[in-house]
């Protein structure tokens, strides 16, 4: 089983751009971007910190395919 990072669809359901996200973790809009098109999967540290600022679950930011 795949998992796919649904980071991109809870940005835009919280109205929140990439380079918002990114500016708020540290990172260039370009990682956030990877990300969201599943290009790269950031840390699981990072992956928390994105769930925290996006607030939801880290289980809500992947699903199993």
């Amino acid at each position: 089983m795949s998992i796919e990072l649904r980071i991109n669809e809870v940005i835009k359901e919280k109205k929140l751009m990439q380079k918002e996200l990114a500016a708020k973790l540290g990172v260039s809009k370009v990682t956030v971007n990877y990300w969201c098109n599943n290009q790269t999967t950031p840390s699981l540290e990072t992956l928390g910190d994105i769930a925290k600022i996006l607030k939801v679950k880290v289980a809500e930011l992947i699903k199993e395919c």
